[in-house]
């Protein structure tokens, strides 16, 4: 079985190892891959596997042998679903793999708009605060974040989870989502 990786960097930064997937097959690992190298690469290959290359209808009309495509993050529009279908080609993502690191960014984000963590920094490795005539040192006041509300658009895995911590931080939580099931539950 050959299997073809488009975009190994953007799945794997060098920090995983993909010889479980090779034991499954004539592994070969592309980097990246544009529109025109799609196809050859992927020629004769029954599975394709893709985190932001485009798989069009027309490309998927072009490889024959495929048979799987997995998407290697929690969406599939890179995939042509309706072409795949309709030759029975089943399309794969992983809903779930990153909840919890994009809520922590998404804290992460929250936390230097309150505290401005990063500008702060910049002033003192800039010598303000040595220069500064008082001992209590900012640029702006930080913004406590209890008490305030925090709205999440979206309610699905990682909305909840986001929050989740925005309620541990002692904020209330608004949420909108596509579903009357997309409300906060309790924390």
């Amino acid at each position: 079985m050959r299997i073809v990786v488009l975009d190994g960097h953007t799945l794997n930064p060098g920090d995983l190892s993909w010889d479980e997937i090779a034991q499954l097959g004539s592994l070969e690992v592309h980097d990246r891959s544009t529109d025109g190298e799609i196809v050859a690469r992927a020629r004769g290959a029954e599975i394709v596997l893709t985190n932001k290359t485009r798989l069009s209808a027309a490309t998927i009309a072009d490889l024959p042998a495929l048979r799987f495509i997995a998407v290697l993050a929690t969406g599939y529009d890179v995939v042509d679903v309706r072409a795949a279908r309709a030759r029975g080609i089943p399309v794969s993502n992983v809903p779930e793999y990153s909840t919890d690191s994009v809520a922590q960014h998404t804290m992460a984000l929250l936390l230097e708009l309150a505290s401005a963590v990063g500008e702060h920094d910049r002033a003192v490795h800039a010598g303000d605060w040595s220069r500064s005539i008082d001992f209590c040192f900012w640029r702006r006041a930080p913004i406590e974040l209890v008490g305030l509300t925090f709205g999440v658009l979206g309610f699905g895995q990682i909305g909840r989870r986001v929050g989740a911590l925005a309620s541990a931080l002692g904020m209330r939580v608004l949420a909108a989502g596509r579903s009357r099931d997309d409300r906060p539950g309790a924390w």
